[in-house]
């Protein structure tokens, strides 16, 4: 017997599942909303808005440290940790609440509990067993866990973003957008930080080109970046914990106050017991078709990180639930184009990507232009005494449509977006060149890195 019976149930109150929440109830659907956690999701709460909280701060220390060491200020300054985490907070704090609430004013219900399925249109939250037309799983996603001795020492990103205090030595286990963003965010804040990289080339969604650019950038930081390094264990000892590693010079042992998983992500499933439902899966991942819905259950959907799409963005959580709403409201075939969707990763600089890298251009047997040069002598780095600045840029030779833009240095995580907008309109390198922008800003240099 159900508790209670909805058109729709959605599992997550992160972008995903707001989005397709709030799209359902607005055309008249009953809606319920389940989050074992506290309402927001991981963006808000503890990934994207509360990181760039704290590079905030960061960022002011990199300007002082640039401009500094060609003397055109003086003095010193440091973070106050504390401080910075008052300020983060400021933000995330009030989130669950102003989430709950609006959950509230549009008549959608609420639930705190783990959702589990127990048949394929029914959900067990906090004992109560919950039934409905579709359900809809936007769950996020999860560190994986890594297949290492004492695993259960390592601190997750979100223990990081919640530090009270800010621990001497740090190391990251991972060198992806997690490993090099704490890197610079801890670096710049005092901390003594090695980065311990399985394989030889870090940032792997990045073009490899100007990822050597920030690697470089990032050691004269003072962070120990070590490539080719697998790690086997981590100890507990009585002064922090020691790492074990594997690297090409044979085995390595650091010792650390924390070490912090900086690995990869996969879709938080586990707990939902997908089999009771009939929903496919394999290797931890959902069974969707175009239109985001189940392979084997045509009464669920998913959305966003969740769905294990190709781009695990929070612009694209809300597109794939803006396609689940159009499928559900519609009965129609709606699905996403990825085309011309950026991300970058918010180091100091930043790197950047849109479209195609160069190996999956040559892949795919396109015939391009491609162009790349550092250019730290260019106005937009020199400026500010920036040393990394760098790009490629991928055009097709025929067509002259932009198949991929990399960026490293100022402003990059901006005058990306502008590649990507050129690629979803259609926009041409010759109607690039002929844009008038206003100078001088980074988004000036964009002519001069056309091929």
């Amino acid at each position: 017997m159900e508790d209670k019976t909805y058109d729709l149930i959605v599992i997550g109150t992160g972008t995903a599942a707001s989005v397709t929440a709030f799209g359902c109830r607005k055309a008249g659907w009953s809606v319920a909303i389940i989050d074992h956690r506290p309402f927001g999701g991981t963006c808000a709460l503890r990934g994207c808005d509360a990181k760039k909280m704290l590079i905030a701060a960061t960022e002011v220390i990199d300007g002082f440290e640039r401009m500094g060491a060609i003397g055109t200020v003086q003095g010193s300054v440091r973070i106050d940790w504390a401080a910075l985490q008052r300020h983060k907070r400021s933000f995330t704090d009030p989130v669950p609440g102003k989430r709950e609430q609006a959950y509230a004013r549009q008549g959608i219900d609420a639930y705190h509990g783990r959702a589990r399925f127990n048949g394929p249109d029914t959900v067990v939250v906090d004992g109560k067993t919950l039934k409905a037309r579709q359900i809809v799983i936007a769950a996020g996603a999860e560190p994986i866990r890594l297949p290492i001795e004492g695993a259960e020492h390592l601190a997750l990103s979100e223990d990081f973003l919640n530090l009270e205090s800010l621990p001497r030595r740090i190391v990251l286990v991972g060198g992806g957008y997690i490993g090099f963003e704490f890197a610079h965010i801890a670096a710049r804040a005092g901390a003594e930080v090695t980065i311990l990289n399985r394989g030889k080339k870090p940032l792997t969604g990045f073009d490899p080109d100007l990822v050597a650019l920030l690697v470089e950038r990032t050691r004269m930081l003072g962070v120990d970046v070590r490539l080719g390094h697998e790690v086997k264990g981590v100890r507990k000892v009585s002064d922090g914990f020691e790492v074990e590693a594997d690297g090409a010079e044979g085995p390595v042992v650091i010792k650390t106050d924390l070490v912090i998983h900086s690995g990869g992500r996969k879709p938080a499933l586990q707990a939902l017991d997908l089999d009771a439902a009939g929903i496919a899966h394999e290797n931890g991942r959902l069974k969707l078709d175009e239109t985001f819905r189940s392979t084997s259950n045509p009464a669920v959907y998913a959305a966003g990180d969740a769905a294990g799409g190709p781009l695990p963005l929070t612009p694209v959580a809300a597109l794939e639930a803006h396609a689940v709403v159009d499928n559900l409201l519609g009965n129609k075939r709606a699905t996403v184009d990825y085309t011309g969707i950026p991300s970058a990763v918010f180091s100091l600089p930043p790197i950047a990507r849109v479209g195609l890298l160069e190996a999956e251009a040559k892949a795919q047997g396109l015939r391009f232009k491609v162009k790349y040069e550092s250019v730290p002598g260019w106005f937009t780095a020199c400026r500010v005494n920036e040393t990394c600045y760098g790009y490629k840029v991928l055009v097709e030779e025929d067509s002259g449509r932009i198949l991929g833009a990399h960026l490293v240095g100022p402003d990059a995580a901006e005058v990306i977006n502008l590649f990507g907008f050129a690629m979803r309109s259609g926009l041409t390198d010759e109607a690039i060149r002929h844009a008038t922008f206003a100078y001088p800003t980074a988004a000036s240099d964009i002519e001069s890195m056309l091929p």
